[in-house]
């Protein structure tokens, strides 16, 4: 009898815990613009500055377009440079020991929408970890996994909003939001990793949504 209550308590907590984590989930896209708002998103085109290091400091653009499109500038002596991106069927990226963009087959594109958009329609399990602190905020822990890959995402307790997403090798701290339109986004993202020297911070001063694009702004 007492094995069976047990089982039954087990189920009933990871029940409650499944549930939690959909709801803050919900709770985020609901609070920062809303689904159909998100998937009325066609087109971003980020600008602003990205600092590497302590004093390399660079004008940056980043355009993204569904469903995976994608292109990264840099302005270097005051020439665009495209340091990464995705054109539909090729992965590009900067090889900084010859100084040239270079074909990467193996390339994989992240998708346009964030991983919660429709989260369990793409095959991931969802699971509460309880609440942890990041600085002075207190933040729900949600872990989402597919496959063999699991992502940690924190979200403010009070606003919803996600602080930081830690990967596999990167961890993302995301904060300064702002409205967009009907979309709430960060206007500050910070990157850390276990290779010092890819890290930075993104300080983005413009966001333009569904504009659309020159046919050959993917082009590399």
């Amino acid at each position: 009898m007492k094995k069976l209550v047990l089982v039954f308590v087990l189920m009933f907590s990871q029940s409650i815990f499944a549930q939690t984590a959909k709801e803050i989930i919900d709770k985020n896209i609901e609070l920062s613009g809303g689904l159909t708002n998100w998937k009325l998103l066609n087109s971003v085109l980020l600008q602003g500055k990205v600092i590497l290091g302590v004093k390399d400091e660079y004008p940056i653009k980043i355009y993204q377009q569904r469903p995976n499109l994608t292109k990264t500038l840099i302005t270097i002596n005051g020439k665009d440079t495209a340091v990464e991106g995705y054109n539909g069927t090729k992965g590009y990226a900067m090889n900084y020991a010859t100084n040239k963009l270079q074909e990467y087959p193996e390339y994989v594109p992240e998708s346009f929408d964030n991983d919660f958009i429709d989260w369990e329609n793409k095959g991931f399990e969802a699971k509460y970890l309880g609440k942890e602190k990041i600085g002075n905020i207190y933040c729900h822990k949600v872990e989402l996994t597919k496959n063999v890959n699991k992502n940690m995402y924190y979200f403010d307790t009070r606003t919803y909003m996600l602080l930081r997403e830690v990967k596999k090798d990167e961890t993302l701290d995301y904060s300064d939001y702002k409205k967009v339109g009907n979309l709430s986004m960060p206007f500050r993202i910070e990157s850390s990793s276990t290779k010092k020297d890819g890290d930075y911070v993104m300080l983005i001063n413009r966001i333009d949504i569904n504009k659309v694009f020159p046919a050959n702004i993917f082009k590399f």
